[in-house]
């Protein structure tokens, strides 16, 4: 119990949040047979976001969560976090 308190101690003092935070992440994920040009509708649950951004998938059922293809590798983060808060909410949704 004492290393307990210690920690929420120490953690306070240094300005550390003892508990992590709940806020989703990115992560990558590589393309096993495809690379960004040859990604077809709807395979590795992607649609595309808009012609003008090339490159750039929206992941899921939703459109809050951002792929962006490089070579054959993908970074998918939430909209908020890739694009920003004053940004991502004119960012076009394609749910379908």
């Amino acid at each position: 119990m004492k290393m307990v308190s210690l920690l929420l101690l120490l953690s306070t003092l240094l300005g550390i949040p003892a508990v992590p935070s709940q806020r989703p992440a990115c992560h990558k994920r590589a393309l096993k047979e495809h690379n960004c040009h040859t990604i077809p509708e709807g395979k590795e649950n992607l649609r595309h976001i808009d012609d003008a951004l090339q490159d750039h998938f929206w992941e899921g059922k939703g459109c809050e969560v951002i792929c962006y293809c490089n070579l054959n590798e993908l970074l998918c983060c939430p909209k908020d976090i890739f694009f920003g808060p004053k940004v991502s909410f004119v960012i076009p949704c394609n749910s379908q």
